[in-house]
């Protein structure tokens, strides 16, 4: 995976990507696939609220912002400030939806037999996530494609997966890492190609406070990262701009 970070939004970046998870897999190795349930590799204890603890996570997300406010010296119990701690909690509940997602409900058997076997490319894909370090907002689009094998999914489950894994605690590498491999995974084509560019508020409102600046990452799997002109060929339709509307 290549990270690219600008002042500019630069689509014209050189982006290539490793070859560690290809030198894995030729040598029999499955590649950890960073998520929520690994640390450094290791399993955690981290699981996904069930419905029967939604109702004990929803109060006790609550109780955490009403903490959080008193400790700034707000007073939680002024009018504007009232119906915050639930607000604040439901909006936590719907940003990290994703984890409440499975890859095989979103898809829904959604894979077509079209005797396909050129590129699909889904640009522009608007994403917001949530970085982890700081839980601040991070948001830009994402750039999608595969080369099948014959197998082709809806495009609107493209969208979705971006989606379902934005929709996360995330670092945008591990995301644009995710996507891929889910659609790897899921239909097993010839190749797949991501490229995510997003604009981080961590960055833009507080620590380094340099708004404007883009960063750029890209993950491409198959005949994407052994073929040059495969990965050019993607690079240069996503750098295009296209006059449809």
């Amino acid at each position: 995976m290549t990270t690219v970070s600008s002042n500019t939004n630069n689509n014209g970046a050189n982006l290539s990507s490793s070859t560690a998870d290809l030198d894995l897999r030729q040598n029999g190795v499955t590649a950890i696939r960073p998520d929520r349930s690994t640390a450094y590799g290791e399993s955690t204890n981290a699981k996904p609220v069930s419905d029967e603890s939604s109702d004990e996570s929803q109060l006790a997300m609550m109780d955490a912002v009403r903490t959080m406010l008193l400790s700034l010296g707000e007073d939680p119990e002024r009018e504007g400030l009232l119906k915050t701690p639930k607000r604040v909690a439901e909006a936590m509940r719907f940003l990290t939806s994703g984890y409440s997602q499975s890859l095989d409900d979103l898809v829904n058997n959604a894979i077509f037999d079209e005797g396909h076997n050129e590129m699909v490319l889904v640009r522009d894909i608007t994403l917001f996530s949530l970085c982890e370090h700081h839980m601040l907002p991070f948001m830009g689009r994402a750039h999608v494609a595969y080369i099948p094998k014959q197998r082709v999914v809806g495009l609107s489950k493209l969208a979705r997966i971006v989606e379902m894994y934005s929709r996360r605690l995330q670092v945008q590498e591990r995301l644009t890492r995710q996507v891929a491999e889910a659609i790897q995974e899921v239909l097993d084509p010839q190749g797949v190609a991501v490229v995510v560019e997003a604009s981080h508020m961590c960055m833009s409102m507080r620590g380094v406070q340099k708004p404007g600046s883009w960063t750029v990452t890209s993950a491409m799997i198959g005949c994407f990262q052994e073929d040059s002109k495969t990965r050019e060929e993607f690079l240069s339709l996503v750098r295009h701009q296209p006059s449809l509307f």
